[in-house]
């Protein structure tokens, strides 16, 4: 596991063994660290939007001693027919899933881009930026990652953010699916229906997302 001080002294370590200036995106558990959700993650979540900046983060980590692993025992057999699929990078107790372009089928949409938290910015002979994506663009993406606890994830965002905009999460799904992912909605679906018990979600939500697949 890792702490919010941790990370920031991995990723101004990562900074130091730079070829350039990257940037990339935040999600997971790394961006809840950000918002104060938690206090620790096991898993560091990143989005690149270009391969080559991955190779470039990769090569960076692979000085500081991490080692690819194999994600078959994280995401659900389904996810990792997908070619978008992470690369994963262990070191001891902490791991990094890098994905370039794509989350699995999920684009970085504009809304996502738009409506980031805050940027930081690690400097040193580069500078390593991550940008860190909305709460509900956190929720909407361990509702489609699957991996173990990210449902106690989003069960710990919804109680710790008074200003969760279900607006902002339902229309993420339907851009998604209209730009081609074709699990967007059957895994929103699944997100809404195991979290009914315990949240109230208002009707209209729901209907919201229905109208879409009639």
């Amino acid at each position: 596991m890792i702490t919010i001080k941790d990370q920031d002294e991995l990723f101004r370590l990562i900074a130091k063994n730079l070829k350039e200036d990257l940037s990339c995106w935040a999600f997971g558990g790394t961006a809840m660290m950000y918002f104060g959700f938690k206090e620790e993650t096991k898993d560091i979540d990143l989005l690149f939007e270009t391969e080559s900046e991955r190779k470039s983060f990769i090569k960076a980590i692979e000085k500081l001693g991490f080692k690819e692993t194999s994600p078959i025992t994280i995401y659900v057999p389904e996810k990792l027919k997908d070619k978008t699929k992470p690369l994963m990078f262990e070191r001891g107790d902490v791991r990094f899933d890098l994905f370039a372009k794509k989350i699995f089928r999920t684009f970085l949409s504009e809304a996502m881009k738009e409506g980031k938290g805050a940027v930081h910015d690690y400097k040193q002979e580069k500078t390593l930026s991550i940008k860190v994506v909305r709460s509900e663009h956190i929720v909407y993406l361990k509702g489609i990652t699957e991996r173990k606890k990210d449902l106690k994830d989003i069960k710990t965002i919804l109680e710790k953010d008074s200003h969760f905009d279900w607006d902002v999460f339902i229309d993420e799904a339907v851009w998604q699916h209209h730009h081609g992912d074709t699990w967007a909605l059957l895994d929103t679906e699944k997100t809404l229906k195991e979290l009914k018990d315990e949240h109230f979600i208002e009707e209209k939500y729901l209907k919201k997302l229905y109208a879409v697949q009639e």
